[in-house]
């Protein structure tokens, strides 16, 4: 089992929803210094106000574009030579593109999903597990979601990076695995949960909205039990089996019955003000 107690936990996208949620989580299951990298600077300084109330001094807030290689590079190396290795790494930031058929996209609305959702998720992990392998310890856990799992008509952009999550999270998972180490991957893949991002998407039949306190009281279970995989709500497991049991067809039959290909019809997102800004400055 994982232990939470004296490790350096990174949360990215940490400074509001389930980020926020799982930040304090580990502060108080007892994490040694909590990180928090995030692009909203006002965000930041809320969350670290907000935690330094409840008595927790041991946060580290950084201002980091996950899109921006050098960016995770250099706020790496900071955290490195200031705090010390990570031991469990949340990859939790992430954006939402909906309500938009795929001709509908624009060139930068695909670039700026996959630099975010796949390739940001990939390359925070990759200045951080080198030294997870060379303390044989480490701990991965990466946000992905169900809709990794189906066709999400009107989200294709968003779902086609959580397919990417999705399968490059459980080959990092076997290869940790060959290691023959106490290295540990949990893929999260909860269906929609209940904050700003996914305002205005209707629930499918079966598949409740998710109250954020308890996705991430599940996800905190979920590390600490080392589980390779957890799917939200408990309906979602057997997606995979029918659609290994039903031809296409039929599959989409039941689908589009229940809801599921017609639930981002009215997706509306983040408020505008509370969407990630496109500037920013280092946190100090």
């Amino acid at each position: 089992m994982s232990q939470i107690r004296g490790t350096n936990v990174l949360v990215t996208g940490g400074a509001n929803g389930i980020g926020k949620l799982m930040g304090l989580k580990c502060l108080q299951e007892g994490a040694a210094n909590l990180i928090i990298w995030d692009i909203n600077e006002d965000n930041l300084q809320k969350t670290a106000r907000d935690f330094s109330s409840k008595g927790y001094k041991n946060v580290h807030t950084f201002v980091v574009d996950v899109s921006n290689t050098d960016d995770i590079e250099k706020s790496a190396t900071e955290v490195l030579l200031e705090i010390g290795n990570i031991d469990i790494l949340f990859n939790n930031a992430g954006i939402v593109a909906g309500k938009k058929s795929f001709w509908e996209h624009t060139a930068k609305d695909i670039e700026k999903t996959l630099s975010i959702n796949v390739s940001g998720v990939m390359n925070v992990t990759r200045v951080f597990i080198q030294d997870m392998i060379k303390q044989r310890k480490g701990h991965i856990i990466n946000i992905a979601s169900a809709s990794g799992l189906i066709p999400l008509p009107k989200g294709s952009v968003y779902a086609s990076s959580k397919w990417a999550v999705l399968g490059w999270s459980e080959s990092l998972r076997m290869e940790f695995e060959l290691e023959g180490k106490d290295l540990h991957v949990t893929t999260v893949c909860p269906s929609f949960i209940d904050t700003g991002m996914f305002k205005g998407v209707k629930a499918p039949m079966l598949f409740p909205l998710l109250q954020p306190e308890d996705v991430t009281n599940k996800i905190i279970k979920a590390v600490k039990n080392n589980d390779a995989m957890l799917l939200m709500p408990e309906n979602v497991n057997i997606v995979p089996f029918l659609k290994g049991v039903f031809p296409a067809k039929i599959f989409d039959k039941v689908a589009g019955f229940l809801g599921v290909y017609s639930s981002m019809n009215s997706f509306e997102g983040r408020p505008q003000e509370e969407r990630v800004p496109e500037k920013k400055a280092k946190v100090k």
